[in-house]
This record gives C-alpha cells, structure tokens and sequence, in this order.
C-alpha cells in the first residue's frame, strides 16, 4: 500500500503513476508536519498530522516506478501507520523529505489539496513539477 499526500494524488501531476496498477482505498491521515517547498510538498517527522490518500499497489513492478520518481530528490521511502477516515489503519508506503527545509512553508492543517488546490495532469512522461 501506498500513502499519497501530494502530487500522487487524484488531480495532480504525478497520479497517472497510479491509474492501471492501484486501488484507491481512501483517504487518511499519517503522523508528520507537512511542508510546502513551492512546486511539490515533503513530508517530515514532527507533531501533527497530514491527510492524504491511501492505494492498494496491485501491481508489484509500481513501486519500482515510484521510487524512481521519488527516491533521490531528498526523499526517502519508509513504513507508516494510515488512518482512514472510518477509524480503519494500515500500514503503507510513504516517501518522507530529508532534505533542506530553510524555504519551507509549513503547511498548518497538513491538507496539500487545501493548500494548493490540484491541476491538470502533464502528458504522461512529462515532469511537470520536478
């Protein structure tokens, strides 16, 4: 499974990814503090929490594929309790930012959608945001 609580979500940039090989769960929050650094938001360790959306990776080759979206632009990915808005939790997959933060903008409700409401998707194959 997989948390997504930025551009892979339903609207953005990054979500065609997603389409053919996940299932969409819900939505939920995870433990953090969320940041804006601009074009894409990171997600740190710290109080609060983030709300994002949960996916079933149902197939095994997508991972491999996020991660080469993700792995290497400060971000790293990590196990994590999700909280769905029934009560229900899971563990999934989430890429957290390690990265510097000195321009970040700390995102207080932890709602990416909220802070930076979703646009089109670029063509596929096109990294719009990065």
């Amino acid at each position: 499974m997989l948390f997504a609580y930025g551009t892979f979500m339903r609207g953005y940039v990054l979500h065609p990814l997603l389409t053919g090989g996940s299932t969409f769960l819900g939505v939920g929050r995870v433990r953090g503090r969320l940041l804006d650094l601009g074009r894409w938001p990171a997600l740190i360790d710290g109080a609060g929490t983030t709300r994002g959306e949960l996916y079933r990776l149902d197939d095994p080759a997508l991972l491999a594929v996020l991660d080469r979206e993700e792995v290497g632009y400060n971000f790293e990915r990590r196990r994590t309790v999700v909280t769905l808005t029934s009560g229900r939790r899971e563990h999934a997959w989430v890429y957290r930012y390690r990265g510097p933060q000195h321009r970040a903008v700390v995102i207080p409700d932890g709602d990416y959608r909220r802070a930076r409401p979703s646009r089109s998707p670029a063509p596929p194959g096109r990294k719009q945001w990065r």
